[in-house]
């Protein structure tokens, strides 16, 4: 869509608002809305200027003016609001050199994939993202000098069998039994239709939708494949769409990895794939029909892993569902079947089209820009330097004794950890000017001051279960 285009969709649709929407450092949309009277096409080309400073991560007060640049091809129409608003994803620049921004996300993830075509591998990187969420119908939690507490609800719960509904129909989830019950088990059917139809309304193209495994409304609805730079402005409509309706039913959602003790926590296995002149290039007669070009991808992810996952499980509560033991992907090795795997190759289908890496430790409190960008950078490294993955791990993880445990290297186990990763080894992610060491110091000084350090200054309240008798 061009910027005449999206002027003449605001006069068939009688469009009263613009929202110009872009992405916080942490991974947060942030908005702000202009009259359509103020839309012009110089906009599209001059910008629109905003305080930088209050943005998280970003501008120093000194130096606080910024732009936001609208994408046109990014128009849609919000169907939310009361007033008839269109919604446009804004590019960031500074507004004296005209330059794109080093700490907008949305850059980055531009920069990563110009970075592919100019080392001439491919000339598109492709993702597919499976992001889980859990439903609930109350949240409250607190966190004071004198106290700290959560508590979460939902009309699912297992917890819940033995309430006064009046009356209390019984079908409760049991923990991890929520993979796939049919309704009236599965009480999130319409609501998750309604999510689902709103997408496709909105021009994202749905596989699928069901119950995940947990109990409490976990779920999941699958994108189909797109261009990095695309699949992350469409996860961000993705969150907001979900969102949205769930309050519109009185409900709210979260992507929390952990929300629950003792049940499934929610990931986002992310499907990779490197394309050229619309021509696959993972497919090959190697393991589970890998090509070199795929085996030397995976060898990058594994190696950088560690590193990786300070963007792309970026949270203190990201470590409480990567625990070694249980069904997390918490071993970096490769597979085509091993969902215990950090790497697993899909063998739903021969089609060489089909044919793609899923890396399986990210989860959906990350920036998508960023997650996508860092993993794009680690397989492009691999593929450059003939990464050698090692041999897949076939068996299952439970049935391996210590000795060969000891062979297979495991996931940060702390947010803390990973950004001690990222702090070593992130050249890769340098080159071509991807990640600056401005983004890189900045990540690692916001993640560390304010959630890491944040965490560990607090009383935890199972403390206080474990030791206040002492």
């Amino acid at each position: 869509m061009t910027p005449k285009e999206v002027l003449a969709l605001c006069r068939e649709k009688d469009v009263k608002a613009v929202d110009m929407r872009f992405m916080d450092f942490p991974g947060l949309w942030q908005h702000f809305t202009i009259p359509v009277d103020h839309l012009k096409e110089d906009v599209f080309e001059d910008g629109l200027g905003f305080d930088g400073s209050s943005i998280r991560g970003w501008k120093a007060i000194n130096e606080s003016d910024m732009l936001v640049v609208p994408q046109p091809e990014t128009a849609s129409l919000d169907p939310f609001t009361e007033l008839p608003t269109l919604s446009m994803i804004c590019n960031i620049q500074d507004p004296i050199t005209r330059e794109d921004y080093t700490r907008d996300p949305r850059n980055v993830a531009r920069k990563a994939v110009n970075y592919l075509k100019s080392t001439g591998i491919a000339d598109t990187c492709n993702i597919g993202p499976e992001a889980e969420f859990f439903v609930f119908d109350d949240v409250r939690f607190e966190q004071d000098s004198n106290r700290a507490f959560y508590y979460i609800d939902s009309i699912e719960g297992q917890w819940n069998r033995g309430r006064e509904e009046r009356p209390n129909l019984g079908y409760k989830l049991r923990y991890k039994e929520g993979y796939f019950p049919v309704p009236p088990a599965d009480q999130m059917m319409d609501l998750r239709n309604e999510m689902m139809q709103l997408m496709i309304e909105c021009g994202l193209d749905v596989e699928c939708q069901h119950h995940e495994v947990g109990t409490a409304g976990q779920a999941e609805i699958d994108l189909r494949f797109d261009e990095l730079v695309k699949m992350a402005d469409k996860m961000m409509m993705y969150k907001y769409i979900i969102k949205n309706v769930a309050r519109r039913h009185n409900k709210t959602v979260t992507f929390m990895p952990k929300p629950l003790f003792g049940d499934a926590g929610s990931g986002m296995h992310t499907h990779v794939s490197l394309w050229k002149n619309d021509e696959p290039l993972f497919a090959g007669g190697g393991y589970a029909g890998l090509s070199d070009m795929a085996l030397y991808g995976i060898g990058g992810l594994l190696k950088h892993a560690p590193a990786i996952l300070a963007f792309s499980n970026p949270t203190t509560n990201s470590y409480k569902r990567l625990v070694p033991g249980f069904e997390a992907p918490v071993n970096l090795a490769y597979s085509q079947r091993n969902r215990s795997a950090a790497v697993r190759i899909p063998m739903y289908s021969p089609n060489p089209k089909t044919k793609r890496l899923e890396f399986r430790c990210p989860d959906p409190s990350c920036n998508p820009y960023l997650a996508f960008a860092a993993m794009l950078m680690a397989v492009i490294d691999g593929i450059q330097n003939k990464v050698d993955p090692g041999e897949p791990l076939e068996k299952d993880i439970y049935d391996l004794t210590p000795e060969e445990l000891v062979d297979v290297p495991t996931t940060p186990g702390s947010l803390e950890a990973a950004l001690a990763a990222l702090r070593e080894d992130h050249e890769f992610l340098l080159r071509g000017d991807v990640f600056t060491p401005d983004v890189i110091d900045t990540w690692i000084w916001y993640k560390t001051e304010n959630e890491v350090d944040a965490l560990r200054l607090r009383p935890h309240p199972y403390e206080f279960c474990m030791y206040y008798d002492i």
